[in-house]
């Protein structure tokens, strides 16, 4: 597709997100947490819909709309097992179009409503998200509209303007045959105002795209894996997923995934749909990792930018009394504080549980507070200190200030490999990038340029002064464990070659300048005296 027309397309894309917001807003709903369900969903459903009929083209060129109207319903059925999984499977009611054609009627609402809900029915065993109780989350809320607006008296006209806007907009052939870029972009700016405070918490669950990038880009490096499981159990949205998944290539990778949010799960399966990646859903539950682990086989990626700080204390003692807890939790769990127990540093969980889950040469990278790799005591010590007897560790990046603009954490990267016995690299990054204004926060954004250097430098093992170096598993030893960068560069002093008679000028001059402060000092302890002589009791 040449650039002018996909900038078209991704326009006239956006142009539908919009107008579909600017629906749900003059319903009363902008803003309301229902509103993200209505958009995705709604979004969800035109996606299928033109994806379902360009996987019918594909399979025979007669099969447009008014060719699958005709089938018989034999025929319809073979035609379904050809589909197979590439897409969810659509009766010909459930078309776009289908619908359209009965927004006349007096119970469109509840026609549309029901419309999704068989859809969501019909393709439970493959599109459904799981609870870690063993509960489905259907494609599509049941009571789409009939929850979401209370209003009874407004949901037609929104059900009408839904898919007046669906039916306008027509996602030609080519759109599908566009890669990771276009559609982690389209995500992204769906989701984008569900991603702040303002929209829920959903800052916690979303991560930068070139945070992502950089992790996906080392982890890979210049390895070419095939049929590989690559797992996130604090998944959010899928954007550390979606970047792997894209670097390895969705068709030789296995998405696993559980996150305790019920509202990030389903915007994980609509980030797995946009990408391909369909054959994945079954394998995102939704749930609490720690307690609840429902991912028990060992992993060959690992990627993860867990919670860093949360109040688990009703459960930590849960923790404690699992049966492989031990194991599992090595260098222990975090004990209640008596005071500020929000501040419980929950993200030590997940990095035991993320080492405890890797293959035997799996990798893993993790988004982490850099506090935890200086810490001089405690459970960070003693997860560090295991990477490094244990010879499992890749290499730390520590990145700019602010590149997650909702937090002022500093964060850095832990990249785990059990593969390496050799050198470990550690790159030191806050000094790049330039700072930016979002909304009321200010945000780091990495040049692409900036981002390859990170990359490039880990993965050749390159060491550039005041920025990477290169260290043995000893050295980190001698450093009680430090995976600052910092604290391995080498302490430059200058040196400058001058003559005998350069020497006398500048001691001469150091002098002088010494003498003249001297005299300053005197002067002033004059006055200071003459001054309080002046002084009396009044």
């Amino acid at each position: 597709m040449e650039k002018h027309y996909t900038v078209q397309v991704q326009q006239q894309v956006q142009d539908l997100v919009d107008d579909l917001k600017a629906v749900f807003t003059h319903a009363g709903l902008g803003g309301e947490a229902g509103e993200y369900k209505l958009l995705t969903q709604s979004f969800l459903y035109k996606f299928l819909n033109d994806k379902f009929l360009y996987e019918a083209l594909i399979i025979d060129e007669s099969y447009d709309y008014v060719g699958l109207l005709d089938l018989s319903e034999e025929d319809y059925e073979w035609f379904l097992d050809d589909i197979g999984t590439k897409t969810a499977h659509l009766k010909p009611a459930q078309l776009i179009e289908s619908l359209h054609r009965q927004q006349n009627q007096a119970d469109f609402a509840e026609i549309f409503e029901q419309t999704l809900n068989q859809i969501a029915i019909d393709n439970n065993a493959i599109f459904s998200v799981h609870t870690d109780g063993g509960t489905d989350i259907r494609l599509f809320d049941q009571r789409l509209l009939t929850d979401t607006i209370s209003d009874a008296s407004k949901r037609k006209e929104v059900a009408t303007s839904i898919i007046n806007l669906l039916a306008r907009v027509k996602f030609d052939q080519q759109i599908f045959s566009q890669g990771f870029d276009f559609f982690s972009t389209l995500f992204e700016y769906m989701i984008k105002d569900y991603n702040k405070d303002g929209g829920g918490k959903y800052a916690e669950y979303y991560t930068p795209h070139s945070v992502a990038k950089i992790i996906a880009a080392i982890l890979v490096g210049n390895d070419q894996p095939i049929s590989v499981k690559i797992y996130d159990p604090s998944a959010g949205s899928g954007t550390l997923l979606m970047n792997l998944a894209s670097q390895i290539g969705t068709d030789r990778a296995s998405v696993y995934s559980q996150d305790i949010s019920q509202k990030s799960s389903n915007l994980l399966r609509l980030n797995l749909i946009l990408n391909g990646l369909q054959h994945s859903i079954h394998n995102i539950v939704q749930g609490n990792t720690i307690l609840n682990n429902r991912h028990v086989e060992k992993m060959d990626y690992i990627v993860s930018n867990p919670p860093f700080k949360l109040d688990f204390s009703e459960w930590r003692d849960q923790v404690e009394s699992l049966p492989n807890s031990s194991e599992r939790f090595f260098a222990g769990v975090p004990k209640i504080p008596n005071k500020k127990k929000e501040s419980m540093a929950i993200y030590q969980l997940f990095i035991q549980h993320i080492i405890h889950s890797l293959k035997e040469d799996g990798q893993a990278a993790i988004v982490l507070p850099t506090g935890f790799i200086t810490a001089q005591s405690g459970i960070d010590k003693k997860i560090r200190q295991h990477l490094v007897d244990e010879k499992m560790l890749a290499g730390v990046v520590s990145m700019p200030s602010n590149i997650f603009a909702t937090t002022g954490t500093n964060v850095s990267i832990l990249f785990i490999d059990k593969k390496n016995k050799d050198d470990v690299v550690l790159i030191d990054a806050s000094n790049l990038g330039i700072k930016v204004k979002e909304g009321k926060n200010q945000k780091t954004v990495l040049s692409s340029e900036e981002e390859a250097q990170i990359i490039q430098t880990f993965i050749n093992k390159a060491v550039i002064e005041d920025f990477a170096v290169k260290v043995s598993y000893e050295e980190i030893k001698d450093k009680n464990y430090s995976l600052s960068a910092g604290q391995y560069f080498d302490i430059k002093i200058d040196y400058v070659d001058i003559s005998p008679e350069e020497f006398e000028e500048k001691m001469q001059g150091y002098q002088d300048r010494l003498a003249s402060l001297f005299a300053q000092s005197h002067e002033l302890e004059k006055e200071i005296e003459k001054q309080m002589r002046r002084v009396r009791y009044e």
